[in-house]
């Protein structure tokens, strides 16, 4: 299996609006990401990345072929030597690693392309898949919000997963 990461271009608006169109992603997805996902949703989203340097966010590949996403939030202020990250998988291709992998890559991307000392990962309890991933690439459980976040109308704990350098 060779997974790669790559920006993402406008002729993937298909295939990121399908897969955004999934509710098991969407329940794993935060509120601000529209629901149903529409073409032109795509678009601004893949438009609005393509003059960031370095790249933000990428696609996942399996081969040639779209499999998910990764990409980082930074943050600001006082909170500016973190990066918050976030992935999906598309639901045919849960349990297959492949998220292992992106992360992996990601997170050796994100400490040698931007000034940071950690990476910050917010999981929904019930995503015990997504702490698995984080955990095998050496991040560790900070802290978890109890009851922290509303999800589809249902508190929620949030598990806040670190990757730190230091």
């Amino acid at each position: 299996m060779y997974i790669s990461l790559r920006p993402w271009l406008l002729e993937d608006v298909t295939t990121l609006t399908a897969y955004f169109n999934n509710q098991n992603i969407k329940n794993n997805l935060r509120d601000y990401i529209p629901h149903p996902y529409s073409t032109t949703d795509a678009e601004k989203f893949i438009e609005s990345q393509t003059d960031l340097l370095p790249t933000q966010n990428f696609a996942v590949l399996n081969e040639q072929e779209i499999v998910g996403g990764i990409g980082i939030i930074l943050q600001e202020d006082i909170y500016k030597m973190n990066v918050e990250l976030g992935y999906w998988i598309a639901e045919k291709f849960w349990g297959t690693g492949i998220a292992t992998i992106a992360v992996e890559l990601m997170t050796q991307y994100v400490f040698d392309s931007f000034t940071i000392n950690r990476i910050v990962a917010e999981v929904f309890d019930y995503n015990k898949a997504s702490m698995r991933v984080l955990e095998k690439n050496g991040y560790y459980l900070e802290s978890v919000r109890r009851k922290g976040i509303l999800k589809n109308d249902v508190l929620i704990d949030d598990f806040i997963w670190i990757k730190a350098k230091f």
